[in-house]
C-alpha cells in the first residue's frame, strides 16, 4: 500500500486528537497520544488544551498531585509527562540512551564513580527519596557518602539516569523551576538487555498508535534510539505491523487498525505549545513542518516555539503579549483563517488568564531578533 505525504499529515492529525476537541478525560488523552512534551511547565497543558473539548487544568493538577501522571527524564533525553502506567516501560526501553548519555558523560565521571557504582548507589537513592526531596537535598545525600568533591558532579548524572519522577508543587502548572525528586513506583529495571528489548516493543507499538505510519528513522528520531535498535525492534515484530510505502519510496510501518482520516479532512488552525510533540516526533519534520519554516520555529539551542498550525502545518508562530495573542505569519493567510485563529486566540487568553497570561514570557528573546514573516497580527486574548 502507498500513503501521501498528505494522508501521512492527516495520520498525525486523527492520532493527535488536533482535527477536532475530543470529549476525553486528561488520563485517557495522555494515553491517546502518547507523551506530553514537559519541558516547559505550561506545555502539557497547552498541549491538552489544543486537544480536548472543555479542558480544564485542574483536572491536570489533580492527576499530577496524585501521581496518575508522571513528569520524567524519558524519550529524547527530555521531560515528558506520561500516564503513571506506561513509565515503567518507557523508562526500560530508553535505558541504554540514558546511561550511556548521563552515567558515560563526562560531567558524571569526574566523580569517580563508575556506572557500575550507580548501579549500587541507585537503591539507596531511591529509598531516601520515599518522599520528594528537592535537589540540594540529594546532593548533601550523596556528597555526605561519597565527599563534597563527588556528590555534585554524582547528582548531575543521577538525578537524568535514576528512575525518579518530579515531584509536583504548588506551581502555577505544578511545577515550578527547581525540581523536587521521588522514587518511580514501581521501579523499572534498569541495565538488563532482554527487558530493555521487549519494552522497546512496546514503545515502538505506542508510538506507532500515536504518530504512525511511521519509518525506522522517524521511530528513532522520537525516542533518540540508535536506529539498529530501533530496526531490531521492529523486525521482531513481524506479524504485527503493517508495512507501506511512504514519500520517497521511505519504508513505514504503523498498527493494523491505525487512523488514517481522508486526506482531504479539513484541519481546524490551532496555537501549539512550546515543544509540541508534533513537531519533534519525525526524523522528517516536513510532515509538519515546511522546510523553509523550520528554522524559524526550531532555533539553534533547540527552542521550539510556539507554532501556529493552519490546514495541518505550521504556517507561523504566537506569543502572549499586552492585549492578547500576537501571531506572526510566514505566508499569506486568507480572512477565514485570521478569523480561526482569532477565536483560538480568545479561547486561549481565557484559558491563560487564570494561570499565566505571559506564558512562554522568558523566550521573547528570540522576537527581539526579528522573525521574518508576511504579518504580525495582535488577536484579542478575551471577548472584551
Amino acid at each position: 500500500m502507498t500513503i501521501t505525504a498528505q494522508a501521512l499529515n492527516r495520520a498525525t492529525l486523527g492520532r493527535q486528537l488536533l482535527l477536532g476537541r475530543a470529549d476525553l478525560a486528561v488520563t485517557a488523552a495522555t494515553r491517546r497520544v502518547v507523551a506530553l512534551q514537559a519541558q516547559h511547565p505550561a506545555s502539557p497543558y497547552l498541549a491538552l488544551w489544543n486537544r480536548l473539548a472543555g479542558f480544564s487544568a485542574a483536572e491536570l493538577d489533580a492527576d499530577f498531585a496524585s501521581y496518575r501522571q508522571v513528569k520524567a527524564k524519558l524519550m529524547r533525553i527530555t521531560m515528558h509527562a506520561v500516564h503513571a502506567d506506561d513509565y515503567r516501560a518507557f523508562r526500560e526501553a530508553m535505558d541504554p540512551t540514558l546511561r550511556a548519555s548521563r552515567l558515560g558523560d563526562e560531567r558524571f565521571r569526574v566523580s569517580g564513580l563508575t556506572s557500575s557504582d550507580a548501579d549500587e548507589l541507585i537503591p539507596e537513592l531511591t529509598g531516601f527519596a520515599d518522599k520528594p526531596r528537592t535537589g540540594p537535598e540529594c546532593e548533601a545525600w550523596l556528597s555526605e557518602r561519597l565527599g563534597e568533591s563527588a556528590g555534585k558532579p554524582a547528582w548531575w548524572g543521577l538525578k537524568q539516569y535514576a528512575p525518579l519522577w518530579h515531584a509536583p508543587g504548588a506551581g502555577q502548572w505544578s511545577f515550578g523551576s527547581r525540581a523536587s525528586y521521588i522514587a518511580a513506583t514501581p521501579q523499572p529495571v534498569l541495565a538488563d538487555p532482554e527487558v530493555c528489548a521487549q519494552a522497546l516493543r512496546i514503545l515502538i507499538r505506542r508510538y506507532l498508535e500515536g504518530f504512525g505510519p511511521a519509518s525506522v528513522p522517524d521511530m528513532a528520531q522520537f525516542a533518540m534510539v540508535q536506529r539498529a535498535r530501533v530496526k531490531a525492534a521492529v523486525q521482531s515484530m513481524t506479524g504485527e505491523l503493517e508495512q507501506l510505502d511512504g514519500p520517497d519510496r521511505a519504508v513505514l510501518y504503523d498498527i493494523p487498525d491505525g487512523i488514517r482520516p481522508a486526506e482531504d479532512t479539513p484541519a481546524p488552525p490551532r496555537l501549539l505549545g512550546m515543544w509540541d510533540s508534533i513537531l519533534l516526533a519525525y526524523a522528517d519534520r516536513g510532515r509538519v513542518i515546511p522546510p523553509a519554516y523550520r528554522k524559524q520555529v526550531t532555533r539553534m539551542n533547540g527552542d521550539v516555539l510556539p507554532a501556529v498550525l493552519v490546514d495541518g502545518y505550521v504556517a507561523g508562530v504566537w506569543r502572549a503579549v499586552e492585549g492578547g495573542i500576537e501571531v506572526t505569519a510566514f505566508q499569506p493567510l486568507s480572512g477565514e483563517t485570521w478569523s480561526g485563529l482569532a477565536e483560538e486566540a480568545r479561547s486561549l487568553g481565557v484559558f491563560l488568564a487564570d494561570r499565566d497570561p505571559r506564558v512562554y514570557g522568558y523566550y521573547h528573546h528570540w522576537w527581539a531578533k526579528r522573525i521574518p514573516g508576511d504579518a504580525v497580527r495582535i488577536l484579542p486574548g478575551s471577548e472584551g
